[in-house]
């Protein structure tokens, strides 16, 4: 019976996954069971019931529960004949979030007082969101973009007088700032267990608020979230234009500010450029340690790999990846973490289920749709802009007669820029700043070349304007 249905259920899956998803990765899957909402599935590896399990259990819920099956969660097992032993599930809780980092295997807990962290279960009435287990401090790659964002959180995670509060930390998608909110709150937990600590979203800071509300519970939500030692909300960017939930955290910050506790808070913007927020908002979040994550440089992105290749060795078998494959997914892949871990991770599958040796050839065939992706062709026009939004100049000043340094400088930096990220010759550089020769394109290269040497200020300037324009 149950194996039936997943038939029915498998066949609408083709459609949504694509037919080599569907193939390499539905198909082979049996249910056994399903029982008390939980689907009990075969597979034919561990790592292939991880994989599933990361990448495709929210949508196989969202099927089987259009078909009329009550499923909440996925549980993915090796057979024994297959193992040798019974192995233990991969779990998949739904809907299940993706991680963006692999960590050291301790077990998932809710972030909040009493919360019992040897299954991962919590209180639904706990204010804490559950924490992973995989983001802590020693599975967090540090780097130069992400340096200062690091040792602050590190500061924060000792548990001891308030150096700054809040935390604020930023930068886009996949850069790190949820795993360092769960680092913290794991260090916390062991630095100074006598302390509540509270992780949540601003998606679930606000439903519970809702809840609140509709229940005539208020009084227990503010006692809730007003006695804890230490509250972390991410993404609070989705705070803007909920004006009552805005409304309840302000009086919330003020709260704990008051008593001296810690407030930890990240978003994907500075704090002023988060449009829709209430200015006294704005002001409070700013008030403390602001930091950005900037976006990944190559030794960054080559130490993530690095340490995804060796946790993956020694998880799911003996499978080598060569430096130079490394190497080359760090030059190529320049998006977020996210996006390259999830490179590797196809790698890794691919290898192993197909049994091919990781190549080059078989990379760029593994990678085929990724690779194209990055090849997104920056334009002189792109430099123009960047540059002249750091240097606050106008771009037809750039590309007009004007020669004083305050424009003859920006000019001088987009030009260097534009000749190394982009494949054009001087002379097309040189038309694309007001049809100048490209001797003038060739002496500002080598200029900037000399003075980012002895200038320190201009080179971080530099360096920082090759990460946005990569990113």
């Amino acid at each position: 019976m149950p194996q039936s249905r997943w038939g029915q259920v498998s066949q609408s899956l083709k459609s949504t996954v694509g037919q080599n998803n569907f193939k390499t990765w539905i198909e082979p899957l049996k249910l056994n069971s399903l029982e008390d909402g939980v689907a009990h599935f075969e597979v034919p590896t561990n790592f292939f019931g991880n994989w599933v399990s990361r990448n495709f259990s929210d949508t196989i819920v969202k099927h089987m529960s259009r078909d009329g099956l009550e499923v909440r969660r996925l549980e993915f097992r090796v057979p024994s004949a297959r193992s040798g032993a019974a192995a233990a599930p991969a779990s998949a809780d739904a809907p299940a979030k993706e991680a963006a980092s692999q960590g050291a295997g301790r077990p998932a807990a809710a972030a909040g007082a009493g919360s019992d962290t040897s299954n991962g279960s919590h209180d639904d009435d706990q204010p804490g969101a559950t924490l992973d287990e995989r983001f802590t401090f020693d599975s967090f790659v540090v780097g130069k973009p992400n340096q200062l964002a690091y040792t602050a959180a590190r500061r924060v995670s000792e548990g001891g007088p308030l150096t700054f509060n809040p935390l604020f930390l930023y930068g886009g998608s996949g850069l790190g700032k949820t795993h360092l909110m769960h680092a913290i709150a794991w260090a916390l937990k062991e630095n100074c267990p006598e302390k509540k600590v509270v992780y949540l979203s601003s998606d679930q800071f606000m439903y519970r608020f809702v809840r609140a509300l509709r229940e005539d519970g208020m009084h227990e939500f503010k006692e809730a979230f007003r006695s804890v030692d230490v509250l972390m909300v991410d993404d609070v960017q989705f705070f803007a234009g909920k004006n009552s939930t805005q409304e309840e955290f302000f009086h919330t910050f003020n709260a704990l500010s008051d008593q001296g506790k810690q407030i930890v808070i990240s978003a994907d913007r500075a704090p002023h450029d988060i449009k829709k927020i209430e200015d006294r908002i704005a002001s409070r979040l700013a008030s403390g340690l602001v930091v950005d994550l900037h976006p990944t440089d190559y030794e960054l992105r080559l130490g993530i790999l690095q340490q995804k290749a060796d946790f993956y060795r020694s998880h799911y078998g003996n499978l080598e990846i060569g430096k130079h494959v490394l190497e080359f997914l760090a030059h190529r892949i320049t998006g977020n973490v996210r996006t390259l871990e999830g490179a590797l991770t196809r790698i890794f599958a691919f290898g192993n289920l197909v049994g091919r040796e990781v190549t080059l050839d078989m990379v760029q065939e593994c990678l085929a749709d990724l690779l194209r992706a990055s090849e997104r062709k920056l334009t002189i026009e792109e430099i123009q802009r960047r540059v002249c939004e750091h240097y606050n100049v106008r771009i037809s000043d750039m590309n007009g007669p004007k020669r004083h340094r305050t424009i003859a400088r920006p000019r001088q930096v987009a030009m260097f820029l534009a000749k190394g990220l982009t494949s054009r010759s001087l002379p097309e550089i040189g038309r694309r700043f007001g049809n100048r020769d490209h001797t003038t394109v060739l002496y500002a290269v080598r200029k900037i070349e000399e003075m980012i040497q002895t200038d320190s200020t201009l080179a971080d300037d530099i360096e920082m304007l090759k990460r946005m324009l990569e990113a």
